[in-house]
């Protein structure tokens, strides 16, 4: 592996674990009114155009990262539609 795939893995680590404490504290809490609507929806737009970019390139950080960022992020505008 090379310098700069470890590079990508370690921002994607850090970009993806970023989501995960929202994540399980709403999952808990089912607390979403302090979570905007808009800026989910935006944001899933974005990874799902940068999994898509990922995909094109083959560029596995790029992917994993977006993969888990998508289902986390769902699961939290998925909660945000039910309990909002």
């Amino acid at each position: 592996m090379s310098s700069l795939q470890l590079l990508g893995f370690a921002a994607a680590f850090c970009t993806t674990a970023a989501f995960l404490p929202q994540a399980i504290k709403t999952i808990r809490s089912k607390a979403t009114h302090a979570i905007s609507l808009p800026m989910y929806l935006l944001l899933i737009v974005g990874i799902i155009l940068w999994l898509s970019y990922g995909l094109i390139l083959g560029d596995y950080p790029i992917i994993i990262a977006n993969a888990i960022t998508l289902f986390l992020c769902s699961i939290i505008l998925i909660l945000k539609i039910k309990y909002g």
